[in-house]
């Protein structure tokens, strides 16, 4: 099995396996949905395979490496590859989409395409963590946005055109800068090429890798989210539904972290020096801001969607620490929040189907009713707001120490950060404390009471909660089960990357005779490789 294409296979199975179900006979969707099932567990036994088969935790270079030429002149190719900062999010994706299909058992409404999409999705979102070509990077960037802009047009809420519209706007608006940045990075230089390790290796004008950087930020930013880029959010999620919603907030935001760390980071060093402080203090808003948005929300919906904008901010400061613990922390923070994000949406779509309502004002009381649902919303609140034994807690955590105890800073800007970034801390869980009083404590509605059946949750509901709640508990009490996954990885990264902060950088030793060193040579490309 050394040679066994394992990315490619799991990236076009979903897809060609979902070219099929236009030829299942069936009507009402339920052979439908366990055909995607089946072929999602499928899939998602092909990654952990490769992963148990084929992948060096000690190795922090590209592993399980395909290329296959397609236009040699311009050295285009399909080339693919994972490494740490690729591979957990390769198995988050596998996992989270594969229940989201079980979360998508209540559709009736064109069943056959919405399967298909989900599956579209499937094969598209792990080609975005695999690819190492930056034009197919765009192209698999691109493709990922037709399946979400369908789902949410046609199976979302009233004003679903509005927010799909929104959606496709802001995404592929910022698309066109990952877009120009990558031809011009493929055609600087003597050669033309979009590998991405034949990229990295060029040497780009500080000025230029400015721009480069800012255009990268742009378009990553929007699908992060950061601040002002975020709006299309709110509203994409207040229109959703439960498996758009996991998908959503479990793995398109990461894909904006994951680029950031692979491009920004990777390629454009110098710059990302430049652009450190502004990261920290866009994540700072980002935390702050949202934390407060979201306490202001009576929707449900936009009120769990704000939350998620608030956590991906400890993102951004840990991408921007210059430490190992803190870029760690960042890529925890991605993995934790993929899973809390999935099991909190979800909590939102099994309430929405119960009461029909989002608006708090409208609930209470009915935890009476609906004592396991009462329950597994305040598990995953608990997850969300950082309780010490969930992965919440251990990755922001991370994040904290790695950034208090970062030298690239001085020690008031760390104390202002620190201390701001608290706020957000304390805030969440405050807000979703009184968002479970308001839905479960209290005095019954009695018009939603006597008009809505508040069924308890099914089996089917507490499974897929289980299977989420099953890897946050873990990581919180046990992180090396994520973190040995990626450690080789980030701490070289971390590694390269200070030796472009003047200040980290040590003067070279005097010797008579010889002019002394300021600055020692910033690392070869190759120890990033």
């Amino acid at each position: 099995m050394e040679h066994f294409p394992w990315l490619t296979t799991v990236i076009l199975f979903p897809i060609i396996a979902g070219l099929f179900i236009p030829l299942i006979p069936d009507k009402d969707g339920k052979t439908v949905r366990w055909y995607a099932l089946i072929v999602g567990l499928i899939d998602f036994a092909l990654i952990i395979a490769a992963f148990y088969t084929s992948y060096d935790l000690a190795n922090p270079d590209l592993q399980l490496v395909e290329q296959y030429t397609w236009v040699a002149q311009l050295d285009l190719k399909w080339s693919v590859g994972v490494d740490g900062l690729s591979m957990p999010l390769v198995i988050l994706t596998g996992f989270i989409t594969t229940l989201a299909i079980l979360a998508a058992w209540p559709v009736t409404l064109k069943p056959k395409f919405f399967y298909f999409l989900m599956l579209a999705m499937y094969g598209g979102q792990i080609a975005v963590f695999a690819v190492q070509d930056m034009l197919f990077f765009f192209l698999v960037w691109e493709l990922e946005l037709v399946p979400v802009y369908l789902i949410l047009s046609i199976w979302g809420g009233k004003k679903r055109l509005y927010a799909a519209t929104k959606f496709i706007l802001y995404t592929a608006g910022g698309s066109l800068f990952i877009l120009v940045a990558a031809l011009t990075m493929a055609f600087y230089g003597d050669t033309v090429t979009f590998d991405m390790s034949a990229i990295a290796a060029k040497h780009f004008p500080h000025t230029l890798q400015l721009l480069l950087y800012g255009g990268f930020l742009i378009a990553y930013g929007v699908k992060l989210p950061i601040f002002p880029l975020h709006t299309w959010l709110p509203d994409a999620h207040g229109e959703a539904t439960a498996p758009a919603h996991m998908l959503l907030a479990g793995i398109l935001l990461k894909m904006g972290g994951y680029a950031l760390i692979r491009m920004n980071l990777g390629m454009l060093p110098e710059a990302h020096v430049s652009f450190a402080p502004i990261l920290v203090i866009l994540g700072v808003v980002n935390i702050i801001y949202a934390a407060l948005t979201s306490f202001a929300q009576r929707n449900l919906k936009r009120k769990i969607a704000y939350s998620s904008i608030s956590h991906m901010g400890f993102v951004l400061i840990g991408i921007a620490s210059f430490t190992p613990l803190g870029l760690s922390g960042a890529v925890l923070q991605m993995i934790s929040h993929g899973l809390i994000g999935a099991s909190l949406f979800f909590m939102v779509g099994c309430t929405y189907d119960r009461t029909h309502t989002l608006m708090l004002d409208e609930m209470g009381g009915v935890g009476r009713k609906m004592k396991k649902v009462f329950a597994m919303w305040t598990t995953c609140s608990f997850a969300s707001l950082a309780l010490p034994g969930m992965s919440g807690f251990v990755a922001e955590l991370m994040i904290f120490v790695g950034f208090a105890t970062s030298d690239a800073y001085s020690p008031t800007f760390r104390v202002i950060v620190v201390l701001l970034a608290a706020v957000g801390v304390i805030l969440t869980p405050i807000y979703l404390l009184s968002m479970l009083r308001e839905i479960f404590y209290g005095k019954e509605n009695k018009a939603l009471v006597e008009h809505e059946a508040l069924i308890d949750a099914e089996p089917r509901e507490i499974f897929i909660i289980a299977s989420l709640l099953i890897p946050i508990i873990g990581i919180g009490l046990y992180p090396k089960i994520a973190t040995q996954i990626y450690d080789a990885t980030t701490t070289q990264l971390t590694g390269y990357l200070r030796g472009f902060v003047p200040a980290l950088v040590q003067p070279a030793p005097i010797i008579e005779g010889e002019p002394v060193a300021i600055l020692r040579s910033p690392p070869i490309e190759s120890e990033l490789r």
